[in-house]
């Protein structure tokens, strides 16, 4: 089986769907599959380590946040006329890489699967609405109409695909995550509250905030450590919050990446994420594969976090994250460190790579060959 991967960027700033791609596509070769990941990029960040398994094509300067490359186009077109390739997967939608491979299945016999990535989220369709309107009627919507085949990390990103009208067959399969060393627990180090994550308006950290005021002088041995890229004029506006909410221990520390990134985790006692939509997040994934326990909303597809006894899965808002912070600020060390030692097991049982990619690979058989519908599979 030969399989062709479609990623608007695999840059380390776009995180989440530039993670998932580039892992799946690693996993997918080492479990026998030919599969290529296909990038159109301005920048060589990452690039290098993926080798004969990712080819990178111009963005044009013209238009760049569209990310336009007729060379990509010009070759996916060449590969699919070639007769060679079984499935092209595009993931995420709203660029043109995310029109490519629509424009060269269509009219083939090569199956066009499609992973939207929170993208159909009702909160994202919100987001710059009138440029969605234009680009979705225009261009993105009949790219995808053909589609065989739809992927969703969560039953509610299911719903999502379901909600915009289409009524193709969906694999709900969740993002596989790797599993860092274990965590070190030392009851009597300060404890830090971790927010690790994109610093963008759908992730809450506004909310977080306003939570952290009202709790910082009932826990002075707690610290707020907020980890990640952003917009530098969001950035200021958060910055700005804090000071005007007179918040203490509160550090901005900016992206971190690869073992940065996890010793972040690692060393953290808890782990935060208030965000208004998310279709998977990788961030819960990472640090409860740490062994730190979490909270998070019901933005996020993380239901199971209260029956695995790992975490908190809350309502959005101000109020409800602040019973949840204080509920779990005020545990001991060891009780928070048990939470995530559940966390952790979870994910090795249920989130391994291999068994994620299995699941995918046997997803792309049935669309090509048919036989009995796998069981993540939804048609209704």
């Amino acid at each position: 089986m030969k399989v062709i991967h479609v990623v608007p960027y695999i840059d380390e700033q776009a995180s989440g769907p530039a993670y998932t791609t580039t892992t799946l596509n690693r996993v997918m070769n080492e479990l026998g599959v030919s599969s290529q990941l296909v990038v159109a990029t301005d920048t060589k960040c990452g690039l290098e380590a993926l080798g004969r398994t990712m080819r990178a094509f111009p963005r044009r300067k013209l238009l760049l946040r569209l990310g336009r490359s007729p060379e990509m186009l010009g070759w996916l077109r060449a590969e699919v006329a070639s007769g060679a390739v079984d499935i092209v997967h595009n993931n995420s939608i709203w660029m043109m890489p995310n029109i490519y491979p629509g424009w060269v299945t269509r009219g083939t016999s090569v199956p066009l699967v499609v992973s939207p990535h929170g993208t159909f989220s009702e909160w994202a369709m919100r987001r710059s609405r009138l440029t969605k309107f234009l680009f979705w009627h225009g261009l993105q919507k009949r790219a995808i109409a053909h589609a065989a085949l739809f992927h969703a990390t969560a039953p509610s990103e299911y719903e999502d695909i379901r909600r915009v009208g289409f009524r193709q067959p969906v694999a709900v399969i969740p993002n596989g995550i790797d599993i860092p060393e274990a965590k070190v627990t030392d009851p009597g180090r300060s404890r830090t509250l971790l927010f690790l994550g994109r610093v963008h308006p759908v992730k809450g950290v506004d909310l977080l905030l306003r939570a952290w005021v009202e709790l910082q002088l009932s826990f002075p041995d707690w610290s707020l450590r907020i980890v990640g890229p952003g917009n530098a004029e969001y950035l200021a506006e958060l910055q700005a919050l804090a000071a005007s909410l007179a918040a203490k221990r509160v550090n901005f520390a900016g992206p971190l990446y690869g073992k940065d990134k996890m010793q972040a985790y690692r060393t953290a006692s808890l782990f935060v994420l208030p965000t208004h939509s998310e279709n998977f997040g990788v961030a819960v994934a990472e640090a409860l594969a740490a062994g730190c326990p979490v909270i998070t909303t019901r933005g996020a597809p993380w239901s199971d976090l209260a029956e695995k006894r790992a975490g908190w899965w809350i309502p959005v808002g101000v109020d409800p994250l602040r019973r949840a912070l204080e509920e779990a600020m005020s545990k001991h060390p060891i009780d928070l460190a048990e939470m995530g030692a559940r966390g952790r097991a979870w994910m090795e049982r249920d989130f391994s790579w291999r068994q994620i990619t299995g699941q995918m690979i046997e997803s792309y058989r049935w669309i090509r060959e048919g036989g009995a519908r796998p069981q993540w599979i939804c048609h209704d």
